[in-house]
Protein backbone atom coordinates (compact mmCIF):
# COMPACT_ATOMS: atom_id res chain seq x y z
CA UNK A 1 0.00 0.00 0.00
CA UNK A 2 1.35 3.44 -0.90
CA UNK A 3 1.58 6.30 1.57
CA UNK A 4 0.08 9.72 0.99
CA UNK A 5 3.46 11.10 -0.13
CA UNK A 6 4.41 8.33 -2.58
CA UNK A 7 3.89 9.00 -6.27
CA UNK A 8 2.54 6.13 -8.35
CA UNK A 9 3.68 5.40 -11.90
CA UNK A 10 1.86 3.05 -14.21
CA UNK A 11 4.86 1.81 -16.21
CA UNK A 12 4.06 0.01 -19.45
CA UNK A 13 7.09 -1.02 -21.58
CA UNK A 14 6.28 -1.57 -25.24
CA UNK A 15 8.38 -3.61 -27.63
CA UNK A 16 8.25 -5.55 -30.89
CA UNK A 17 9.84 -8.98 -31.12
CA UNK A 18 11.55 -8.20 -34.44
CA UNK A 19 13.89 -5.80 -32.61
CA UNK A 20 16.60 -6.50 -30.02
CA UNK A 21 14.56 -7.89 -27.13
CA UNK A 22 17.56 -8.64 -24.85
CA UNK A 23 18.70 -5.01 -25.13
CA UNK A 24 15.14 -3.75 -24.60
CA UNK A 25 14.86 -5.98 -21.51
CA UNK A 26 18.09 -4.50 -20.16
CA UNK A 27 16.80 -0.96 -20.80
CA UNK A 28 13.60 -1.78 -18.94
CA UNK A 29 15.58 -3.13 -15.96
CA UNK A 30 17.62 0.08 -15.82
CA UNK A 31 14.49 2.22 -15.95
CA UNK A 32 12.70 0.25 -13.25
CA UNK A 33 15.75 0.38 -11.00
CA UNK A 34 16.10 4.15 -11.42
CA UNK A 35 12.43 4.84 -10.77
CA UNK A 36 12.18 2.55 -7.76
CA UNK A 37 15.42 3.97 -6.37
CA UNK A 38 13.90 7.42 -6.53
CA UNK A 39 11.07 6.33 -4.25
CA UNK A 40 8.41 6.06 -6.96
CA UNK A 41 5.85 3.28 -6.66
CA UNK A 42 5.58 1.24 -9.86
CA UNK A 43 2.45 -0.48 -11.07
CA UNK A 44 1.74 -2.19 -14.37
CA UNK A 45 3.42 -5.13 -16.12
CA UNK A 46 6.92 -6.05 -15.00
CA UNK A 47 8.02 -7.37 -18.42
CA UNK A 48 7.84 -6.16 -22.00
CA UNK A 49 4.43 -5.87 -23.68
CA UNK A 50 4.61 -7.00 -27.29
CA UNK A 51 0.99 -7.49 -28.43
CA UNK A 52 -2.19 -5.43 -28.53
CA UNK A 53 -3.99 -7.98 -26.35
CA UNK A 54 -1.31 -7.65 -23.66
CA UNK A 55 -1.50 -3.86 -23.83
CA UNK A 56 -5.28 -3.92 -23.44
CA UNK A 57 -5.01 -6.28 -20.47
CA UNK A 58 -2.49 -3.94 -18.83
CA UNK A 59 -4.69 -0.93 -19.55
CA UNK A 60 -7.76 -2.55 -18.00
CA UNK A 61 -5.79 -3.46 -14.86
CA UNK A 62 -4.35 0.05 -14.52
CA UNK A 63 -7.78 1.59 -15.10
CA UNK A 64 -9.10 0.00 -11.90
CA UNK A 65 -6.70 2.13 -9.83
CA UNK A 66 -5.32 4.88 -12.06
CA UNK A 67 -1.75 5.97 -11.34
CA UNK A 68 -0.55 9.54 -10.91
CA UNK A 69 1.25 9.21 -14.26
CA UNK A 70 1.01 6.63 -17.04
CA UNK A 71 4.58 6.17 -18.29
CA UNK A 72 4.83 4.35 -21.62
CA UNK A 73 8.41 3.24 -22.18
CA UNK A 74 9.06 2.72 -25.86
CA UNK A 75 11.62 -0.03 -25.32
CA UNK A 76 11.66 -0.71 -29.06
CA UNK A 77 9.69 0.47 -32.05
CA UNK A 78 6.03 -0.53 -32.09
CA UNK A 79 3.02 0.74 -33.98
CA UNK A 80 0.53 3.11 -32.38
CA UNK A 81 -2.21 0.61 -31.51
CA UNK A 82 -0.85 -0.26 -28.07
CA UNK A 83 -0.28 3.37 -27.10
CA UNK A 84 -3.77 4.29 -28.23
CA UNK A 85 -5.40 1.51 -26.23
CA UNK A 86 -3.59 2.70 -23.10
CA UNK A 87 -4.58 6.34 -23.69
CA UNK A 88 -8.21 5.41 -24.23
CA UNK A 89 -8.62 3.20 -21.17
CA UNK A 90 -6.43 4.69 -18.41
CA UNK A 91 -7.52 7.96 -16.78
CA UNK A 92 -4.08 9.39 -16.07
CA UNK A 93 -1.65 11.87 -17.63
CA UNK A 94 0.40 10.16 -20.31
CA UNK A 95 4.17 10.35 -20.81
CA UNK A 96 5.91 8.64 -23.74
CA UNK A 97 9.61 7.90 -23.19
CA UNK A 98 11.96 7.32 -26.13
CA UNK A 99 15.48 5.95 -25.52
CA UNK A 100 18.50 7.29 -27.49
CA UNK A 101 20.50 4.71 -29.39
CA UNK A 102 24.23 4.53 -30.12
CA UNK A 103 25.25 5.09 -33.73
CA UNK A 104 27.21 1.90 -34.33
CA UNK A 105 27.11 1.73 -38.10
CA UNK A 106 25.23 -1.53 -37.72
CA UNK A 107 21.73 -2.65 -36.93
CA UNK A 108 19.16 -0.20 -35.51
CA UNK A 109 18.52 -2.30 -32.45
CA UNK A 110 15.62 -0.43 -30.78
CA UNK A 111 14.29 2.34 -33.03
CA UNK A 112 12.58 3.73 -29.95
CA UNK A 113 12.34 7.32 -31.11
CA UNK A 114 10.48 6.47 -34.29
CA UNK A 115 8.02 4.41 -32.25
CA UNK A 116 7.28 7.37 -29.99
CA UNK A 117 6.94 9.60 -33.04
CA UNK A 118 4.33 7.25 -34.48
CA UNK A 119 2.49 7.21 -31.16
CA UNK A 120 2.48 10.98 -30.69
CA UNK A 121 1.04 11.48 -34.16
CA UNK A 122 -1.82 9.09 -33.48
CA UNK A 123 -2.50 10.65 -30.09
CA UNK A 124 -2.50 14.17 -31.49
CA UNK A 125 -4.89 13.23 -34.30
CA UNK A 126 -7.25 11.60 -31.79
CA UNK A 127 -7.13 14.55 -29.40
CA UNK A 128 -5.40 12.71 -26.54
CA UNK A 129 -3.06 14.94 -24.49
CA UNK A 130 0.41 13.60 -23.78
CA UNK A 131 3.94 14.51 -22.71
CA UNK A 132 7.12 13.20 -24.29
CA UNK A 133 10.65 12.47 -23.14
CA UNK A 134 13.82 11.55 -25.04
CA UNK A 135 16.62 10.54 -22.70
CA UNK A 136 18.71 7.56 -21.57
CA UNK A 137 17.62 5.60 -18.50
CA UNK A 138 20.27 7.18 -16.27
CA UNK A 139 19.41 10.80 -17.10
CA UNK A 140 18.83 12.84 -13.91
CA UNK A 141 16.73 15.48 -15.67
CA UNK A 142 14.45 12.76 -17.03
CA UNK A 143 13.85 11.57 -13.49
CA UNK A 144 13.00 15.10 -12.38
CA UNK A 145 10.57 15.46 -15.28
CA UNK A 146 8.85 12.19 -14.40
CA UNK A 147 8.50 13.19 -10.75
CA UNK A 148 7.15 16.62 -11.71
CA UNK A 149 4.56 15.17 -14.07
CA UNK A 150 3.51 12.52 -11.56
CA UNK A 151 3.10 15.16 -8.86
CA UNK A 152 1.04 17.34 -11.19
CA UNK A 153 -1.05 14.33 -12.15
CA UNK A 154 -1.75 13.55 -8.51
CA UNK A 155 -2.81 17.15 -7.84
CA UNK A 156 -5.08 17.17 -10.89
CA UNK A 157 -6.80 14.01 -9.66
CA UNK A 158 -7.16 15.34 -6.10
CA UNK A 159 -8.61 18.56 -7.43
CA UNK A 160 -11.38 16.64 -9.20
CA UNK A 161 -12.23 15.00 -5.88
CA UNK A 162 -11.90 18.10 -3.69
CA UNK A 163 -14.62 19.56 -1.49
CA UNK A 164 -14.49 23.23 -0.51
CA UNK A 165 -16.61 24.69 2.27
CA UNK A 166 -17.90 28.19 1.52
CA UNK A 167 -19.04 29.99 4.66
CA UNK A 168 -21.35 32.85 3.78
CA UNK A 169 -21.10 34.98 0.63
CA UNK A 170 -18.39 37.28 -0.65
CA UNK A 171 -18.73 40.92 0.46
CA UNK A 172 -20.33 43.40 -1.95
CA UNK A 173 -17.78 44.95 -4.29
CA UNK A 174 -15.35 42.03 -3.91
CA UNK A 175 -15.79 40.58 -7.38
CA UNK A 176 -12.55 38.53 -7.15
CA UNK A 177 -14.28 36.42 -4.51
CA UNK A 178 -17.52 35.90 -6.42
CA UNK A 179 -18.50 32.37 -7.32
CA UNK A 180 -20.17 30.67 -10.27
CA UNK A 181 -20.53 27.26 -8.70
CA UNK A 182 -21.84 25.43 -11.75
CA UNK A 183 -19.06 26.69 -14.02
CA UNK A 184 -16.39 25.95 -11.43
CA UNK A 185 -17.67 22.45 -10.81
CA UNK A 186 -18.04 21.71 -14.51
CA UNK A 187 -14.52 22.97 -15.23
CA UNK A 188 -12.64 21.22 -12.42
CA UNK A 189 -15.00 18.58 -11.03
CA UNK A 190 -14.77 19.70 -7.40
CA UNK A 191 -17.68 20.21 -5.00
CA UNK A 192 -18.66 23.40 -3.17
CA UNK A 193 -20.47 22.95 0.16
CA UNK A 194 -22.37 26.10 1.14
CA UNK A 195 -22.78 26.91 4.83
CA UNK A 196 -24.57 29.99 6.19
CA UNK A 197 -22.95 32.29 8.70
CA UNK A 198 -25.81 31.88 11.23
CA UNK A 199 -25.36 28.10 11.11
CA UNK A 200 -21.64 28.44 11.74
CA UNK A 201 -22.16 30.96 14.54
CA UNK A 202 -24.55 28.55 16.21
CA UNK A 203 -21.87 25.84 16.04
CA UNK A 204 -19.26 28.23 17.47
CA UNK A 205 -21.46 29.09 20.44
CA UNK A 206 -22.03 25.37 21.08
CA UNK A 207 -18.33 24.47 21.32
CA UNK A 208 -17.39 22.87 24.64
CA UNK A 209 -15.46 25.42 26.76
CA UNK A 210 -12.99 22.67 27.67
CA UNK A 211 -12.07 22.35 23.99
CA UNK A 212 -11.46 26.09 23.84
CA UNK A 213 -9.25 25.89 26.93
CA UNK A 214 -7.28 23.09 25.33
CA UNK A 215 -6.74 25.11 22.14
CA UNK A 216 -5.71 28.12 24.20
CA UNK A 217 -3.13 26.09 26.10
CA UNK A 218 -1.70 24.66 22.89
CA UNK A 219 -1.58 28.04 21.20
CA UNK A 220 0.05 29.67 24.20
CA UNK A 221 3.14 27.58 23.59
CA UNK A 222 3.60 29.17 20.17
CA UNK A 223 2.16 32.68 20.42
CA UNK A 224 2.88 35.48 22.92
CA UNK A 225 0.50 38.11 24.26
CA UNK A 226 -2.69 36.06 24.48
CA UNK A 227 -3.30 36.99 28.12
CA UNK A 228 -3.31 40.68 27.17
CA UNK A 229 -6.24 40.31 24.77
CA UNK A 230 -9.99 40.53 25.37
CA UNK A 231 -10.58 37.00 26.63
CA UNK A 232 -14.19 36.75 25.50
CA UNK A 233 -13.22 37.67 21.94
CA UNK A 234 -10.17 35.40 22.08
CA UNK A 235 -12.41 32.50 23.13
CA UNK A 236 -14.72 33.36 20.24
CA UNK A 237 -11.88 32.96 17.74
CA UNK A 238 -10.78 29.69 19.30
CA UNK A 239 -14.38 28.48 19.27
CA UNK A 240 -14.48 29.38 15.58
CA UNK A 241 -11.35 27.30 15.02
CA UNK A 242 -12.97 24.32 16.74
CA UNK A 243 -16.27 24.72 14.89
CA UNK A 244 -14.60 25.05 11.48
CA UNK A 245 -12.38 22.08 12.24
CA UNK A 246 -15.40 19.98 13.15
CA UNK A 247 -17.24 21.14 10.03
CA UNK A 248 -14.29 20.18 7.81
CA UNK A 249 -14.09 16.73 9.41
CA UNK A 250 -17.84 16.11 9.25
CA UNK A 251 -18.27 17.24 5.63
CA UNK A 252 -14.88 15.90 4.47
CA UNK A 253 -13.80 19.36 3.35
CA UNK A 254 -10.31 19.91 1.95
CA UNK A 255 -10.39 23.68 2.46
CA UNK A 256 -12.57 26.58 3.58
CA UNK A 257 -13.49 29.98 2.18
CA UNK A 258 -14.87 32.16 4.96
CA UNK A 259 -16.75 35.45 4.88
CA UNK A 260 -14.69 36.93 7.69
CA UNK A 261 -16.21 40.40 7.95
CA UNK A 262 -18.21 42.27 9.05
CA UNK A 263 -20.40 39.66 10.76
CA UNK A 264 -17.67 37.94 12.76
CA UNK A 265 -16.98 41.29 14.41
CA UNK A 266 -20.52 42.65 14.61
CA UNK A 267 -22.40 39.44 15.53
CA UNK A 268 -19.88 37.04 17.05
CA UNK A 269 -17.63 39.69 18.60
CA UNK A 270 -14.30 38.31 17.42
CA UNK A 271 -12.02 37.93 14.40
CA UNK A 272 -11.94 34.82 12.21
CA UNK A 273 -8.29 35.42 11.19
CA UNK A 274 -6.62 33.50 14.00
CA UNK A 275 -8.86 30.49 13.48
CA UNK A 276 -8.02 30.41 9.77
CA UNK A 277 -4.32 30.72 10.55
CA UNK A 278 -4.48 27.68 12.80
CA UNK A 279 -6.42 25.62 10.27
CA UNK A 280 -4.12 26.54 7.38
CA UNK A 281 -1.19 25.57 9.59
CA UNK A 282 -2.81 22.12 9.88
CA UNK A 283 -3.14 22.03 6.07
CA UNK A 284 -6.84 22.75 5.90
CA UNK A 285 -6.28 25.95 3.89
CA UNK A 286 -8.57 28.88 4.53
CA UNK A 287 -9.14 32.06 2.59
CA UNK A 288 -10.93 35.15 3.81
CA UNK A 289 -13.74 37.08 2.12
CA UNK A 290 -15.25 33.75 0.94
CA UNK A 291 -12.63 33.52 -1.81
CA UNK A 292 -13.20 30.00 -3.14
CA UNK A 293 -10.71 30.35 -5.99
CA UNK A 294 -8.15 31.50 -3.44
CA UNK A 295 -8.72 28.38 -1.35
CA UNK A 296 -8.42 26.19 -4.44
CA UNK A 297 -5.10 27.86 -5.24
CA UNK A 298 -3.88 27.28 -1.70
CA UNK A 299 -4.87 23.62 -1.97
CA UNK A 300 -2.93 23.26 -5.21
CA UNK A 301 0.18 24.84 -3.70
CA UNK A 302 -0.14 22.79 -0.52
CA UNK A 303 -0.50 19.52 -2.42
CA UNK A 304 2.51 20.35 -4.59
CA UNK A 305 4.79 21.58 -1.80
CA UNK A 306 3.62 19.39 1.06
CA UNK A 307 3.62 22.54 3.22
CA UNK A 308 0.96 25.10 4.22
CA UNK A 309 -0.08 27.86 1.85
CA UNK A 310 -1.16 31.44 2.56
CA UNK A 311 -3.60 33.78 0.80
CA UNK A 312 -2.36 37.36 0.79
CA UNK A 313 -2.65 40.85 -0.72
CA UNK A 314 0.08 42.78 -2.50
CA UNK A 315 -0.06 46.12 -0.68
CA UNK A 316 3.18 47.95 -1.47
CA UNK A 317 5.74 48.14 -4.29
CA UNK A 318 9.12 49.83 -3.92
CA UNK A 319 10.46 50.21 -7.45
CA UNK A 320 13.76 51.71 -6.28
CA UNK A 321 14.55 48.75 -3.99
CA UNK A 322 12.80 46.32 -6.36
CA UNK A 323 10.72 44.76 -3.57
CA UNK A 324 7.05 44.30 -2.79
CA UNK A 325 5.14 43.79 0.45
CA UNK A 326 2.65 40.95 0.85
CA UNK A 327 0.25 41.39 3.75
CA UNK A 328 -2.92 40.19 5.35
CA UNK A 329 -4.67 40.94 8.60
CA UNK A 330 -3.31 37.98 10.52
CA UNK A 331 -4.24 34.60 9.04
CA UNK A 332 -0.87 33.31 7.82
CA UNK A 333 0.10 29.84 9.10
CA UNK A 334 2.39 30.03 12.11
CA UNK A 335 4.91 27.77 10.37
CA UNK A 336 5.62 30.69 8.02
CA UNK A 337 6.84 32.92 10.86
CA UNK A 338 10.41 34.17 10.81
CA UNK A 339 12.09 31.87 13.36
CA UNK A 340 13.98 34.83 14.84
CA UNK A 341 10.70 36.56 15.80
CA UNK A 342 8.20 35.12 18.27
CA UNK A 343 4.61 35.40 16.91
CA UNK A 344 2.19 37.54 18.92
CA UNK A 345 -1.54 37.47 19.26
CA UNK A 346 -3.04 40.82 18.35
CA UNK A 347 -6.21 42.67 17.39
CA UNK A 348 -7.59 43.57 13.98
CA UNK A 349 -6.15 46.91 12.91
CA UNK A 350 -9.57 48.28 11.90
CA UNK A 351 -12.08 46.35 14.01
CA UNK A 352 -9.94 46.28 17.19
CA UNK A 353 -10.85 42.71 18.17
CA UNK A 354 -8.71 39.55 18.46
CA UNK A 355 -7.46 37.05 17.46
CA UNK A 356 -4.93 37.75 14.74
CA UNK A 357 -1.43 36.34 14.36
CA UNK A 358 1.31 38.94 14.06
CA UNK A 359 4.75 38.14 12.65
CA UNK A 360 6.99 38.76 9.64
CA UNK A 361 7.21 35.94 7.10
CA UNK A 362 10.37 33.86 7.18
CA UNK A 363 13.03 34.33 4.50
CA UNK A 364 13.35 31.83 1.67
CA UNK A 365 12.26 30.92 -1.82
CA UNK A 366 8.52 31.11 -2.46
CA UNK A 367 6.17 30.16 -5.26
CA UNK A 368 3.04 32.25 -5.85
CA UNK A 369 -0.07 31.36 -7.80
CA UNK A 370 -3.68 32.28 -8.43
CA UNK A 371 -6.49 30.40 -10.10
CA UNK A 372 -7.68 33.49 -11.92
CA UNK A 373 -11.04 34.04 -13.56
CA UNK A 374 -11.87 36.60 -16.22
CA UNK A 375 -14.36 37.12 -19.02
CA UNK A 376 -12.38 34.67 -21.17
CA UNK A 377 -12.38 31.89 -18.57
CA UNK A 378 -9.88 30.49 -16.09
CA UNK A 379 -6.11 30.73 -16.17
CA UNK A 380 -3.27 30.05 -13.76
CA UNK A 381 -1.11 32.92 -12.58
CA UNK A 382 2.38 31.78 -11.56
CA UNK A 383 5.23 33.70 -9.95
CA UNK A 384 8.30 33.15 -7.82
CA UNK A 385 10.76 35.10 -5.74
CA UNK A 386 12.75 35.42 -2.55
CA UNK A 387 11.17 36.40 0.74
CA UNK A 388 13.65 38.68 2.48
CA UNK A 389 14.21 38.85 6.22
CA UNK A 390 12.87 42.23 7.25
CA UNK A 391 11.05 43.89 10.15
CA UNK A 392 7.28 43.71 10.14
CA UNK A 393 6.04 46.11 7.47
CA UNK A 394 2.48 46.43 8.79
CA UNK A 395 0.51 44.99 11.69
CA UNK A 396 -0.69 41.44 11.15
CA UNK A 397 1.29 39.10 8.90
CA UNK A 398 3.46 40.50 6.15
CA UNK A 399 6.62 39.78 4.21
CA UNK A 400 9.02 41.66 1.97
CA UNK A 401 9.32 39.82 -1.33
CA UNK A 402 11.69 40.29 -4.24
CA UNK A 403 10.04 38.73 -7.28
CA UNK A 404 12.23 37.08 -9.88
CA UNK A 405 10.92 39.69 -12.31
CA UNK A 406 11.29 43.44 -11.65
CA UNK A 407 8.71 44.69 -9.17
CA UNK A 408 7.50 47.37 -11.59
CA UNK A 409 6.75 44.70 -14.22
CA UNK A 410 4.90 42.56 -11.69
CA UNK A 411 2.74 45.51 -10.68
CA UNK A 412 2.03 46.41 -14.32
CA UNK A 413 0.97 42.82 -14.99
CA UNK A 414 -1.35 42.65 -11.98
CA UNK A 415 -3.04 45.97 -12.69
CA UNK A 416 -2.90 45.79 -16.47
CA UNK A 417 -4.43 42.30 -16.52
CA UNK A 418 -6.95 43.23 -13.82
CA UNK A 419 -5.97 40.27 -11.65
CA UNK A 420 -7.62 39.41 -8.37
CA UNK A 421 -6.32 41.14 -5.24
CA UNK A 422 -5.51 37.82 -3.56
CA UNK A 423 -2.38 35.80 -4.35
CA UNK A 424 -1.42 32.54 -2.67
CA UNK A 425 2.07 31.44 -1.76
CA UNK A 426 3.99 28.49 -0.39
CA UNK A 427 7.66 28.03 0.31
CA UNK A 428 10.01 26.40 -2.20
CA UNK A 429 10.46 26.36 -5.99
CA UNK A 430 7.42 24.66 -7.49
CA UNK A 431 7.05 26.39 -10.86
CA UNK A 432 7.62 23.28 -13.02
CA UNK A 433 4.89 21.31 -11.27
CA UNK A 434 2.48 24.24 -11.57
CA UNK A 435 3.19 24.59 -15.28
CA UNK A 436 2.69 20.85 -15.77
CA UNK A 437 -0.59 21.02 -13.86
CA UNK A 438 -1.77 23.96 -15.96
CA UNK A 439 -1.11 21.95 -19.12
CA UNK A 440 -3.05 18.95 -17.74
CA UNK A 441 -5.98 21.21 -16.82
CA UNK A 442 -5.81 23.07 -20.12
CA UNK A 443 -5.26 26.35 -18.30
CA UNK A 444 -3.44 29.27 -19.96
CA UNK A 445 -0.56 30.52 -17.83
CA UNK A 446 0.21 34.13 -16.94
CA UNK A 447 3.67 34.70 -15.44
CA UNK A 448 4.29 37.32 -12.77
Amino acid sequence: MTTANELTLGLVPLARTTFDIPLATDVLAQVRSRLAGAGLTLTGPASLITTLDEAQDAARELATSPPDLLLVLQATFANSTMVMSLAELVDAPLLLWAIPEDRTGGRLRLNSLCGVNLGTHALKRAGHPYHHLYAPPDDDQALKTIRTLALAGRVARRLRQARIGRIGENPAGFEPCSLDREVLQARFGLDIVQVTLPALFQSVRAVDPHEIDESLANLGGRVDGLAELDQSALHGTLGTYRALRQLAAREKLDGLAVRCWPEFFTELGCAACGAMSMLSDEQTPCSCEADVNGTITQLILQWISGEPAFGTDLVSVDVAEDVTVLWHCGLAPLTMADPTVRPRGTIHSNRRLPLLMEFPLKPGRVTLARLSESASGYRLVVGSGEMIRAPLSFSGTSGVLRFDRPAAQVLDTILGEGLEHHLSLTYGDHGPALLALAAMLDLPVLRL
